[in-house]
């Protein structure tokens, strides 16, 4: 978008020099306002870019323990391998699994596990260097990538450090807690030179160290290593490698069930706030996103009519109506643009995914005569004819003239965008009981009776749409509705089928009435 603006303003510098200077002087009045509109679109560009850096790192983390995902895991084990072919260094994969994870589980609970699991990840990460990944590969299992080693006892010691680091893992709440983990360990390119065969063999490796009684390590090839591969001994361990300690060392059993029956209880209170917890994080993520992907759409409507505009100002020579239009285009624009900017930067539509609308009174007749004439470039380019038929008075409804603007250019634009070449398009008015209808028609490529009742519907597009027209996210018409809505109004598509055109259906209700309809 930074881009388009840029060569549309250089494009309006060399047609300034063209110009005499009267007509020069309008002409840099336009530029200064798409020198607003960069600077407008820099600030968007920016908002943008670190909500969907965000976004990237939520997609690619660990929602449990914020570690990378495994498959940002793979990302980075493949780079390092090429590095390491590269420099003719050698990498370590190292495969670790909780000794006995599930006893940990049915003993304490779900709650106390996972809370294991990040106490595992932040003391792995501890455990390796800052150029070294974490990352939990499933379950209780996680990966650790050196992505540079020099000998194989680099990565024996490291693994001791990490056995160390989990064997020091404590609850306060829960004295007789340990943890204990196994470690395989696999050499490129000793033991492989694919990412897979390498965790392949560091998972084969873990699992050796598991059956020499766990809490230990393992490496995948026969090279020898200075040490025992064990992990310090802690004494006895209930948790996850051992067998339990009672709770109660009393000799009546009763107070230890009753403290057993409490803990439970605790327990079973706290996995349910965290299911409501985690639902409503859920939902909160859910509206974030779509939240960016309305906003993302929203974006691409300004920069169409100031394309438009700047392409206009070099035809228009001595003609200074139109510049003075042209001019109130620019302005127009860069107003809604700064609404968008507005809206990306509102926590509250965020967090309800409702737009924030500024009403007042609004004539409709004005309002679909400019949506008509900003459409009508891209209508001439694939000779397209526009039949707008409206009431000679204005149409007075309470809205927020940016955002009814919105509706029937989205409405508009899919109408030119979705009929072929040399088709026909219809914009008409009418009055019925109070309240207004504005039918935008075409004889394009229509909708299948299938993708009729979802048309409306987020992130939902129509196949033989997409086959015609690519890049969409289905993301316009959900806003269509959801403005039109907001406004107290309602919106229907209709079409007999694919290839016999279609019909949106706006009606708004009034807030005065006009004369009937004439042909313009």
């Amino acid at each position: 978008m930074r881009a388009e603006l840029l060569r549309l303003r250089r494009d309006l510098e060399d047609v300034q020099q063209q110009f005499s200077a009267t007509q020069a002087a309008q002409l840099r009045d336009a530029n200064e306002q798409l020198v607003l509109a960069v600077m407008q679109a820099e600030v968007i560009a920016e908002a943008a870019t670190d909500k969907l850096r965000a976004m990237t790192r939520i997609t690619q983390r660990d929602a449990l323990t914020d570690t990378p995902n495994r498959a940002l895991m793979l990302d980075r084990l493949h780079t390092a391998l090429s590095m390491a072919k590269r420099r003719h260094s050698r990498s370590a994969v190292l495969f670790v699994d909780i000794d006995r994870f599930k006893h940990i589980n049915d003993s304490f609970g779900h709650l106390i596990g996972d809370e294991a699991l990040k106490l595992v990840a932040l003391s792995l990460e501890a455990a390796v260097r800052d150029s070294d990944t974490v990352s939990r590969h499933s379950g209780d299992e996680f990966l650790v990538l050196l992505a540079e080693i020099s000998k194989a006892a680099d990565a024996a010691h490291i693994a001791l450090k990490m056995l160390d680091s989990i064997a020091a893992i404590r609850i306060d709440s829960l004295p007789s807690f340990r943890v204990r983990a196994s470690v395989g360990i696999a050499i490129y390119p000793d033991d492989g030179r694919t990412a897979m065969q390498l965790i392949d063999r560091a998972d084969s490796a873990m699992y050796r160290a598991k059956k020499a009684g766990g809490g230990g390590f393992q490496f995948h090839g026969a090279e020898e290593v200075p040490d025992s591969g064990r992990a310090p001994d802690f004494g006895d361990t209930n948790g996850l490698g051992s067998q339990p300690v009672p709770l109660d060392t009393g000799s009546s059993p009763d107070p230890h069930r009753h403290a057993l029956r409490d803990a439970n209880e605790q327990l079973l209170l706290s996995a349910l706030a965290s299911k409501v917890l985690e639902e409503r994080t859920t939902h909160a993520h859910q509206q974030h996103v779509i939240h960016l992907a309305m906003v993302a759409h929203e974006l691409r409507s300004p920069l169409a009519p100031l394309s438009n505009a700047a392409e206009l100002l070099s035809r228009a020579r001595g003609d200074e109506s139109r510049h003075a239009w042209l001019q109130e285009v620019i302005k127009r624009q860069v107003a809604h643009m700064a609404r968008i900017v507005d809206d990306l930067l509102d926590g509250s539509r965020a967090e309800t995914g409702k737009f924030h609308l500024v009403c007042g009174n609004v004539d409709l007749v004005e309002i679909l005569g400019g949506v008509a004439q900003a459409c009508q470039p891209s209508m001439d380019e694939k000779h397209q004819r526009l039949r707008v038929s409206l009431p000679q008075g204005p149409l007075n409804v309470h809205g927020d003239a940016v955002r009814l603007e919105q509706v029937f250019r989205n409405l508009l634009d899919n109408a030119v965008k979705y009929t072929r070449e040399r088709g026909h398009i219809a914009v008409t008015a009418a009055v019925t009981d109070r309240m207004i209808s504005v039918t935008v028609s075409d004889n394009g490529i229509g909708i299948v009776a299938e993708a009729l009742p979802h048309v409306f519907d987020l992130f939902v597009q129509n196949e033989h749409a997409m086959a015609m027209h690519h890049g969409g996210l289905g993301i316009g018409l959900a806003v269509v509705r959801e403005l039109v809505e907001a406004h107290g109004g309602s919106v229907v598509a209709m079409s007999p089928g694919h290839d016999k055109g279609s019909d949106f259906v706006v009606k708004l209700p009034l807030t005065g009435l006009a004369p009937a309809a004439a042909l313009l």
